[in-house]
């Protein structure tokens, strides 16, 4: 395809999305020139192209060629959100259309948004195409286990000019409603095709937006319009309620406000909802408890691997006033015969985790009880993924796993393939500076199973769910034991 079809394909491409309207089409055309800069434009009919990523591909291809963008990822990621950017209604157009639709239902303003979001490609669909996903039984129910390969990895030519790079705080974070349109750099991606909508949540500016890689359906981020530090108490609690009266079919819940058991952004606050059922969701409460004075409010413990308190009401300020007297008891309570200690060295270590979501036209919040101490055995975190694990995953478990959605590391696709092959050839792998370190969970695997070139991906995925369900029990302050859930009834009696 040359160059003339490919921006041809683009605005036909960006008219049948609803992007752009017929009339618009040659003041398009000339502003995909001038970004290319094509003097002139000459489509004689070519076959056209109908899918994004091939038109985009020829696209860069041309302009990596005639020195407009370096061949590399990053590089190319910036000049295709540029081109993007010349498709992408303007933010008060995009506004004004979720706001008209909201009048008919909240949903058909989200789907308008997400299908953009995608259309744009802000989100990249064909690479979230590639992410590998499966589902592990397990006792708590089905758990969703991906690897993400969605989120490109920068190359080492990038990593290079970064680092030579001034530094800049301009958008401060990458939640700023500043990177709205913004061009990006090396160390900071592409906004021109990024729209935002803004909302407010017990009365604070807040905006929604989708996860430009979307670990599931409607994957959104909803952040504050400043700057400001994240927070978990009874206001943030309030705040999550009050998203749901705006977006009742969605779910949206927040990581945790501390180092180790909180999110990747601290510094800006934040939260993660989306238009999908997790695990967690479906588990049922395994032990009722009634707080005094709170008899309107359902109450009890989740069978789950994770210390989840769930709580029900159709009154969103009395469930708000219940979580907040929770969540502050939780912050100071200590259980040494638990190992739970609110504080070391004046270091705070319990924090919460808040999910909340509409079932049955009530409020429900799971708030589930974390702690990020530290000890000489586990310096990484104590209720963290432990050592004999981080084969698999060694990384801080946020709200979306706390869910039951894991999300490892990529390299896990290549690894999982190359130990089938050698599990199966039988080979050594202690000395493999890859493999080595699966190799005690691989002999396991061995001795459990008999492997075949017909089970082994099946056998290895399943196994991989395993390790997850068990992280989640490590990261559980109050073990799935008899005498661990009474003492999680020890606290929620303590709760004044």
């Amino acid at each position: 395809m040359n160059i003339y079809a490919a921006v041809k394909s683009l605005v036909n491409y960006a008219i049948s999305k609803g992007l752009i309207e017929k009339e618009d089409e040659i003041y398009i055309t000339n502003s995909i020139c001038g970004a290319l800069e094509l003097e002139s434009y000459e489509y004689n009919g070519e076959e056209l192209e109908t899918e994004l990523e091939p038109i985009l591909g020829a696209i860069l291809d041309y302009a990596t060629a005639n020195g407009l963008c370096e061949d590399s990822i990053v590089y190319r990621d910036l000049f295709d959100t540029k081109i993007m950017g010349i498709l992408t209604p303007r933010p008060s157009q995009v506004i004004k259309k979720f706001y008209a639709l909201y009048n008919e239902s909240p949903k058909a303003a989200t789907d308008y948004y997400y299908n953009l979001s995608k259309a744009t490609d802000y989100i990249r669909e064909y690479r979230i195409k590639n992410d590998v996903k499966w589902i592990t039984k397990t006792e708590y129910g089905d758990i969703d286990i991906t690897i993400n390969l969605s989120k490109p990895e920068k190359d080492p030519k990038a990593i290079a000019a970064a680092l030579k790079m001034k530094q800049s705080s301009y958008p401060k974070c990458l939640l700023c409603v500043e990177n709205e349109g913004y061009a990006g750099r090396v160390n900071h991606p592409a906004r021109q095709n990024h729209r935002i909508i803004p909302i407010k949540l017990d009365g604070v500016d807040f905006c929604l937006q989708y996860s430009p890689y979307v670990y599931y359906n409607e994957h959104c981020i909803v952040f504050n319009a400043e700057h400001t530090p994240m927070k978990i108490d009874k206001a943030a609690i309030v705040k999550l309620l009050s998203f749901l009266e705006i977006f009742p079919h969605y779910f949206v819940g927040s990581n945790a406000g501390l180092p180790i058991v909180g999110g990747s952004i601290l510094t800006h606050e934040h939260f993660q909802g989306g238009n999908y059922e997790f695990a967690m969701a479906k588990a049922p409460i395994e032990t009722p408890f009634t707080f005094d004075g709170y008899e309107d409010v359902e109450a009890g413990i989740v069978k789950w691997p994770m210390s989840v308190l769930r709580l029900t009401c159709a009154d969103k300020d009395r469930l708000a006033d219940l979580a907040g007297i929770v969540f502050n008891a939780w912050e100071g309570y200590t259980d040494e015969e638990a190992f739970v200690l609110a504080e070391t060295d004046g270091q705070p270590h319990n924090a919460i985790t808040p999910i909340t979501r509409m079932r049955d036209g009530k409020f429900e919040i799971d708030l589930v009880l974390r702690n990020n101490i530290t000890t000489e055995e586990y310096p990484a975190g104590y209720y963290h993924p432990h050592p004999e694990h981080h084969h698999i995953k060694k990384e801080n478990i946020g709200l979306i796993e706390v869910m039951g959605l894991a999300v490892l590391p990529s390299r896990l696709k290549t690894e999982m393939a190359d130990l089938a092959k050698a599990m199966l050839n039988g080979d050594d792998i202690r000395n493999d500076e890859v493999l080595s370190k699966h190799y005690e969970w691989a002999e396991m695997i061995k001795a459990k199973h008999s492997i075949s070139k017909d089970n082994i991906d099946d056998i290895l995925k399943e196994e991989i769910g395993i390790v997850f369900t068990e992280i989640l029990e490590q990261c559980g302050v109050f073990d799935r034991t008899e005498k661990g859930q009474a003492q999680f009834v020890k606290f929620l009696e303590s709760v004044k």
